[in-house]
């Protein structure tokens, strides 16, 4: 089945048994939230929920439908992607970071079909009526109140858009970023847009100030699963997030001109909030918000979001999400870029066998490699290049081990850390730039990261003890328990 909606999306979920319709009446207000959380704190993850009796925090029913926890488990992750598996996507990316071009006229026609589907990825503008515009609200017809935006959590400053794909323009340049930025409700026609300093959206606002310009936003929310998680991805700015989703589902991403704007939107969003940013206005207070790190992130001052239109489907879907302490539903997005980005990783650094950011590590908090070591000092090598990627430059903790270390496996990589370092010998600190959520670092987005390198030491790093072995029984005798396993009586869970 082609996932081309959010709504295609809803019904394969239901389909295959993932999706839970909550027909009771819940409040946007805390309530989705207490629900949802308890859903996705459960193993697995917990259901896809449905919730189709929303009620808004004036106490009037919502004339849309919440749809939460979409992307809450490994397989929806994959079924949102049209993947068999993740590691999948992984292995394409490989494939083409790695095309050389044969010898000989049938070497060179044999690459045809795989340069045809990279024609096919790029966004393609609708033709006709799109179905995000089938219903326009403009100006003061425009109430934002109406949608069902989620107050999360008890400390929050006021609902939030939680989902979003927020639509901007390099000025200079003309490209396009597509990011997931959360988005303050603060009036009828006024939001505040949560721009952390090192994401491209927050780039783009202050090249638009530089030049005094009003820059146009679009917000879009919904749309097919492969857009909506790309708009999650940590990807270079120079890569369109629409051109990766239409490499991720293997078809193009149709897109729409905006009714107040040039820029363009998924044709086949539920709904759009289009507006601007004018530069000569004063910052705005936003926050506080229960955030992904467990804790809330505190009020800040962020640019105002004006209003200018509303499209949307006849009778759209509304989807959200929530965050806070993990595991959450936003693990499962993070999980995806982890398997998705190894390629890339090891397109500089090929010596990484694998990586893994746990769920209590919330991302940038810590980080496990495993690597093929090849010379004294090697991991401290690997450890700087990280740090030189793109958003990996924020992670606080980065745990370097041997490539026979399952990172995957948080309790193996903890245990073989613990086991394989000298604190004073294998630790480093170094300064750089830390998350904006980081609520411990010395100054704001400013601070200290620290390494770790846990693999085996070679005489030339110092150590000129004898390395040990791990405990692993004999294969012999694993077969012969396992052969008589059922005669012993022991049943184990």
């Amino acid at each position: 089945m082609s996932l081309d909606t959010l709504r295609d999306f809803v019904a394969a979920l239901e389909a295959a048994g993932e999706l839970v319709r909550v027909r009771e009446s819940a409040s946007v207000d805390r309530e989705i939230t207490e629900i949802a959380d308890r859903c996705m704190k459960s193993p697995g993850g917990g259901p896809a929920l449905l919730f189709e009796r929303p009620v808004l925090p004036s106490g009037a029913p919502s004339a849309s439908p919440v749809a939460i926890n979409l992307f809450g488990s490994t397989r929806r992750m994959a079924m949102a992607l049209e993947t068999p598996s993740l590691d999948d996507i992984g292995a394409r990316i490989s494939e083409l970071l790695s095309v050389e071009v044969p010898d000989g006229l049938a070497g060179k026609l044999s690459m045809l079909p795989k340069l045809v589907d990279l024609a096919k990825f790029p966004p393609q503008r609708a033709t006709g009526a799109a179905p995000c515009q089938a219903v326009v609200l403009r100006d003061h017809e425009v109430d934002v109140r109406a949608l069902p935006h989620l107050v999360c959590w008890p400390g929050d400053g006021g609902p939030y858009i939680t989902l979003p794909m927020v639509i901007t323009r390099d000025p200079a340049s003309g490209s396009r970023n597509v990011g997931m930025y959360r988005i303050q409700v603060q009036g009828p026609r006024e939001l505040a847009m949560h721009w952390q300093r090192h994401k491209v959206g927050a780039a783009h606002w202050r090249a638009m100030a530089g030049r005094g310009e009003r820059m146009p936003v679009a917000i879009a929310l919904g749309g097919d699963p492969a857009s909506m998680y790309a708009a999650s991805a940590p990807l270079p700015p120079s890569v369109d997030e629409f051109l990766f989703a239409g490499f991720l589902r293997r078809r193009p991403v149709r897109l729409a001109k905006a009714v107040t704007s040039d820029l363009e939107v998924p044709a086949e969003a539920e709904i759009v909030i289009e507006g601007y940013v004018d530069p000569a206005e004063e910052l705005v207070v936003e926050g506080p918000f229960g955030d992904h790190t467990g804790f809330y992130s505190l009020a800040d001052r962020y640019p105002r979001v004006h209003v200018t239109a509303v499209t949307m489907r006849r009778d759209p879907i509304y989807p959200a999400t929530i965050v806070g302490r993990p595991p959450m539903e936003d693990y499962y997005l993070g999980h995806a870029t982890e398997r998705i980005f190894l390629p890339l990783i090891r397109l500089t650094m090929p010596e990484v066998v694998d990586y893994h950011m746990p769920a209590y590590g919330v991302f940038h908090n810590l980080v496990f490699v495993a690597i093929d070591k090849q010379y004294p000092g090697h991991a401290w090598k690997v450890m700087n290049g990280l740090w030189g990627q793109g958003l990996m430059s924020l992670a606080k903790v980065i745990v370097v081990l041997d490539r026979d270390v399952n990172v995957r496996d948080e309790h193996e990589a903890w245990w073989v850390a613990l086991n394989h370092i000298d604190p004073e010998r294998d630790v480093r600190f170094t300064p750089g730039p830390v998350d904006v959520l980081d609520h411990s670092s010395r100054a704001f987005t400013y601070g200290t990261k620290m390494g770790v390198d846990a693999t085996r030491k070679w005489p030339e790093e110092g150590f000129t003890r004898e390395w040990p072995e791990r405990i692993v029984m004999d294969e012999a005798t694993r077969r012969a328990v396992d052969e008589k396993w059922d005669r012993l009586g022991i049943k184990l869970p």
